[in-house]
C-alpha cells in the first residue's frame, strides 16, 4: 500500500508544546456513530459511553530515557529505545557520526557539568545511520536511579525543549506531564498519549457510570514516533515492544465480549497488544513477550469496537493504523475538520473518540 495515501497538510501552530490544564479540559471529537462529527471536552467521555463498557488502557510508565553526553568536543543526543539486558540498550542518537565503537559518552546535565559526571556508557556497535547500542558503566541496581538523575522525559522531535545550558528546558512540567495519572509499571520510552487526558475526576464519573476498567502493559518504544521511509507500506519495518495481558485481564475483556459489551482501547498500544494477543475468533489469550504488528487498512480487527486516540502524523504508522480502524476516508474528513476547527495536534494535543468500523 502506498505511504502518501496517508498523507496530510497540517499548520504546524496547531502542533501543542504543552497539554491542556486541566488535562480533561481538552477537546474530544467524538466520531463515535461512524457518521456524524460532534465537538466536545475530554471530561464530556462518561456521557459518551455507556454501563458495562470496558476501558481497556496501558499502564506503562515512562522512563527519563532522554541523554545528554558529550565525547570529546563533540555533543550528542542519546534516546533509549529497547533493552538488551540489565545495562545493553539499543539507542537512537543524534550526531552518531561523530562516534565509533569503544567510544565513551558522558552524560550531563543543567546542573551536572561532564567533567563532574558519575554517569557514563561505551559504545558496543553502530546500528544504521542513527542507531547505537551502548553498554552503560555502572552497576546494574544503579541504572534506574542515574537515568533519573541524569534522564529527561523522551518527548517526540516534534515538541521543542531546550537543552541542557541553554536555559529554559525545566520550564515545562514534563516529568509531571508525560504520565498518564495510571501509569504503574516502568519501561515505556515514549508516553501512551491516548491517556494523558484521563484525570481522577474522570475516571471517578466513569466508576459512577458504571464503567469498567482493565488495564494491560506495552512499554512503547521510540520507534513509535519514527517516519515512515519507504513509499510502500510492505517494506517498512516495526520496532518491537515489550507487553503483557495478564489471565485476569483476558478474562475480563472476553467476559464482556461474550455478553455483548463493548470494549474501547484507549490509545493504538493497546489496540496492538490486544490485537497481537487474540486469536482469529476474537478470544484474547494472556500474553507476555514482544510484538512488531503492523496494521493497515485492510486488516480485520478482532477486539475493539472502539478507541480513544490522539491527532497523529501525516503517514505515519498509527494515522494507517486509525485509518484502518476507522476508515481512510473518514479519517481524512474528520482531520479536516479538526485542523478547521483548530483542534491541537499530536502527544500533547487533543483527542477523538472514533468507531471501529473493521471487524471481523
Amino acid at each position: 500500500m502506498r505511504v502518501d495515501l496517508f498523507d496530510f497538510d497540517l499548520d504546524r501552530r496547531l502542533i501543542a508544546s504543552e497539554p491542556a490544564n486541566p488535562r480533561d479540559s481538552s477537546r474530544l471529537l467524538d466520531f463515535s456513530d461512524g457518521k456524524s462529527i460532534i465537538d466536545r471536552h475530554f471530561y464530556d467521555l462518561p456521557k459518551i459511553l455507556e454501563k458495562g463498557d470496558v476501558l481497556v488502557f496501558n499502564n506503562t510508565k515512562v522512563i527519563p530515557a532522554r541523554l545528554y553526553g558529550l565525547h570529546g568536543m563533540a555533543h550528542v543526543e542519546v534516546t533509549l529505545y529497547h533493552p538488551v539486558d540489565g545495562l545493553t540498550w539499543h539507542a537512537f542518537v543524534k550526531n552518531a557520526k561523530r562516534l565509533k565503537e569503544n567510544d565513551t559518552i558522558v552524560f550531563y546535565t543543567d546542573s551536572i557539568e561532564p567533567e563532574k559526571s558519575g554517569f557514563s556508557a561505551d559504545v558496543l556497535a553502530k546500528n544504521g545511520e542513527d542507531g547505537l547500542t551502548l553498554r552503560f558503566n555502572c552497576a546494574p541496581d544503579d541504572l534506574d536511579s542515574l537515568l533519573k538523575q541524569y534522564g529527561f522525559m523522551p518527548l517526540p522531535p516534534y515538541i521543542k525543549r531546550d537543552k541542557p545550558g541553554q536555559g529554559l528546558w525545566n520550564k515545562y512540567n514534563d516529568r509531571e506531564n508525560y504520565q498518564t495519572v495510571y501509569a504503574q509499571y516502568e519501561g515505556a520510552v515514549a508516553a501512551p498519549t491516548a491517556g494523558l487526558h484521563f484525570t481522577q475526576n474522570v475516571l471517578d464519573a466513569l466508576d459512577a457510570k458504571g464503567v469498567e476498567r482493565v488495564f494491560l502493559t506495552l512499554h512503547v518504544g521510540a520507534g513509535t514516533f519514527l517516519p515512515v521511509k519507504t513509499a510502500d507500506t510492505d517494506n517498512h519495518k516495526m520496532h518491537a515492544e515489550y507487553g503483557i495481558i495478564s489471565e485476569e485481564s483476558a478474562r475480563r475483556i472476553n467476559q464482556a465480549k461474550a455478553e455483548g459489551r463493548r470494549i474501547i482501547a484507549v490509545g493504538t498500544t493497546s489496540v496492538r497488544l490486544l490485537e497481537s494477543a487474540a486469536d482469529d475468533a476474537g478470544i484474547v489469550h494472556p500474553f507476555n513477550g514482544e510484538t512488531d504488528i503492523f496494521i493497515t487498512p485492510g486488516y480485520k480487527f478482532k477486539v475493539i469496537d472502539y478507541i480513544i486516540t490522539n491527532f497523529h502524523l501525516p503517514k505515519s504508522t498509527l494515522f494507517m493504523l486509525i485509518c484502518a480502524i476507522a476508515g481512510t476516508e473518514q479519517m481524512k474528513e474528520a482531520y479536516q475538520h479538526a485542523m478547521t476547527q483548530k483542534y491541537r495536534f499530536y502527544s500533547y494535543g487533543d483527542s477523538s473518540i472514533l468507531k471501529c468500523v473493521n471487524k471481523i
